[in-house]
C-alpha cells in the first residue's frame, strides 16, 4: 500500500497554510508520500479557506483534503474562540477516527501530525496504533514556554494575571507574567485548562515538529534539545524544519487578483530602494477608529514613505476581525485630508495586501507587524527588520523574542489600556528607518535571511531535520507495537 501522513490543523487559515507547507516539505523529501489533511469547521466566521484549499488541491495531487462532518456544540455561553475551537476539535474525535480508518484501507499511515488545538486527536492515534506528532506553528521560544507551562502551573497558586512577576523559562528571556497569552492568564478559565491539557500532551507524542530554524532561536532550540523544559527527561525528539512560509511570489496569487498586477506592487516599483515602511497586521488584526487616526498622524509626522493595510474597525471593541469587509470608507476612518496630504509618499490599501510579494520588494525597508509567527518568518526570509506591535494570541511573547533574543525588531510600546500614541508610532518608524539601532537591526535582518536560506539548503540544519523526521515516521511504524 502507498505510504501516507495525515495532518490535522486547527481551522484558522494561518494554521492551515503552515500545515500545507509542511506537507509540501515532506513531499520534497519523499515524493512517493501521500499527504492527507483533515479539515474541520468552527461555529464562528474564521475566514473562508475554500479558495486556498481548491488551489492547493488543483495544483498538488499528492495533497488530499478530507472535510470532517460539522459537530453540534452543546449549548454554551462562551464566545471565546479558543474555547470553542478546543470544544469543536474534541467533539470531532469520532469523525477523526472514522477518517483515519477510511484512509488506512488504502494507505499505510506513518503518522498523525496535530497542532496545539487538536491534541485531543492524539488519543485516537494511540488507539489505532498510529504515531502521533505535534506541530508547533509558532517558534521554539513559544514551544519552550508551553512545554514548561505545567511546571509553572504546579509551582504557583495564583493566576498569571495576578502574579505580577517574571517567569524564568529555560532558553528564553524572562517573561513578564502579564505578557503570557490571554487564554492562560486566568487560572479558573476553561481556556487555561485546555492549554494546560494540550501542554501536557506534548511530551507524550512521538516527536515535535517546529516551524523555526536552529540559528534563529539558538538558545531556545538548545534548551528544548537538552530536555530542560520538561521534567524527568521526557522531551520527545524535536525537529526544527523551518522556515516554512507560503511560497507565493509577485507572479502568482500573492501578487495578482483576477489576473491583474496589484496597484501596490506597481506603486512600490516607483519608490526608492529600502525607503518604504509596510504596515500590516494579519488576517485577524483590528484597530479602533481612534487608533487608526493615531497611526495616520504618526506616519504623517514621520515624513517616511509608507504602504499601510487598513481594515474596518471592530463594532464591539473586539481586537480580532472575524470577517474581511473590503467596502471600507477610508475618508471617514482616517484624519481629514490625510490621504491628500500623503499621496506623494504613501499608499493605503483596504483589508488585504500580497504580503510575501511586498516584503520581498526592494523598496520595502521596514515592517510594522502584529508579530504573528507566519509574518515574522516571512520578514526574516525577506531580510526586513520589524517594529513589533502585538495584538492577540502569543504575539506579546514573539515581541520579547524578536526584540531581546533575535534583535530583529524595535518594540511598539502601548499604554496600560493597549493604546499606542501617534508620537510612539512616529518615534518607532524614525527609529527603524534612521537610527543607529535601526541600522544594526537591518544588518542583522539581512544576515538572518542568509541563515534562513542556509538552513534549507542541502546539508543545512532544517534539511537534515526533515530527513530525520521522515526516517522517524518509517522507523516507528515498522517497529512492533510491543517493542515501542
Amino acid at each position: 500500500m502507498e505510504e501516507a501522513i495525515v495532518l490535522y490543523p486547527s481551522p484558522p487559515i494561518g494554521h492551515l497554510i503552515s500545515m500545507v507547507e509542511l506537507g509540501k516539505l515532506l513531499l520534497t523529501q519523499k515524493p512517493s508520500l501521500s499527504i492527507h489533511i483533515l479539515i474541520t469547521s468552527v461555529p464562528y466566521d474564521s475566514g473562508s479557506t475554500a479558495p486556498y484549499i481548491a488551489n492547493v488541491a488543483a495544483t498538488i495531487p499528492s495533497i488530499k483534503f478530507h472535510h470532517l462532518p460539522t459537530v453540534t456544540l452543546p449549548s454554551t455561553k462562551t464566545t471565546h474562540h479558543e474555547e470553542l475551537t478546543f470544544e469543536v476539535l474534541r467533539l470531532s474525535n469520532p469523525h477523526v477516527r472514522e477518517e483515519l480508518l477510511s484512509i488506512s484501507k488504502n494507505y499505510t499511515i506513518h503518522g498523525l501530525v496535530v497542532d496545539a488545538f487538536c491534541c485531543a486527536a492524539l488519543s485516537v492515534a494511540k488507539e489505532l496504533n498510529i504515531p502521533g506528532y505535534h506541530f508547533s506553528s509558532s517558534g521554539a521560544g513559544v514551544l519552550a514556554l508551553f512545554l514548561y507551562f505545567p511546571t509553572i502551573h504546579n509551582t504557583t497558586t495564583k493566576s498569571l494575571k495576578d502574579l505580577k512577576s517574571l517567569l524564568h523559562i529555560p532558553g528564553v528571556p524572562p517573561i513578564p507574567s502579564s505578557d503570557m497569552p490571554i487564554p492562560v492568564l486566568d487560572r479558573d478559565d476553561k481556556s487555561y485548562e485546555n492549554f494546560l491539557d494540550s501542554s501536557r500532551s506534548f511530551p507524550e507524542s512521538a516527536g515535535i515538529v517546529v516551524n523555526t530554524f536552529a540559528s534563529l532561536e539558538a538558545r531556545a532550540v538548545k534548551a528544548l534539545s537538552e530536555g530542560l523544559c520538561v521534567p524527568n527527561n521526557r522531551t520527545p525528539p524535536i525537529y526544527c524544519i523551518g522556515p516554512l512560509i507560503a511560497t507565493a511570489g509577485p507572479k502568482d496569487d500573492a501578487g495578482t487578483r483576477n489576473g491583474t498586477t496589484l496597484e501596490c506592487l506597481t506603486w512600490l516599483d516607483s519608490q526608492p530602494v529600502g525607503s518604504v515602511v509596510f504596515l500590516c497586521f494579519g488576517s485577524l488584526g483590528l484597530f479602533s477608529k481612534e487608533q487608526l487616526r493615531e497611526i495616520a498622524f504618526g506616519l504623517e509626522r514621520s515624513g517616511h514613505r509608507f504602504l499601510w493595510v487598513v481594515r474596518n474597525p471592530p463594532s464591539d471593541k473586539k481586537s480580532v476581525a472575524l470577517s474581511a469587509r473590503p467596502n471600507i470608507d477610508l475618508d471617514s476612518l482616517l484624519p481629514e485630508g490625510f490621504l491628500d496630504r500623503t499621496k506623494e509618499r504613501g499608499l493605503v490599501l483596504k483589508s488585504w495586501a500580497p504580503q510575501v510579494a511586498v516584503l520581498n520588494h526592494p523598496s520595502v525597508g521596514g515592517f510594522v507587524s502584529h508579530c504573528g509567527w507566519n509574518s515574522v518568518l516571512e520578514a526574516v526570509c525577506a531580510g526586513v527588520p520589524l517594529v513589533a506591535w502585538p495584538l492577540y494570541a502569543e504575539q506579546r511573547l514573539n515581541r520579547i523574542f524578536l526584540v531581546e533574543e533575535m534583535k530583529l525588531a524595535l518594540p511598539m510600546n502601548e499604554s496600560d489600556n493597549g493604546f499606542v500614541s501617534s508620537a510612539e508610532v512616529e518615534e518607532r518608524v524614525l527609529g527603524l528607518m534612521e537610527s543607529e539601532e535601526g541600522k544594526l537591526i537591518r544588518e542583522r535582518a539581512i544576515a538572518m535571511k542568509i541563515a534562513a536560506q542556509a538552513a534549507l539548503n542541502e546539508g543545512g540544519s532544517s534539511r537534515v531535520a526533515v530527513s530525520q523526521l521522515v526516517e522517524s515516521y518509517k522507523e516507528i511504524t515498522t517497529t512492533p507495537s510491543h517493542a515501542r
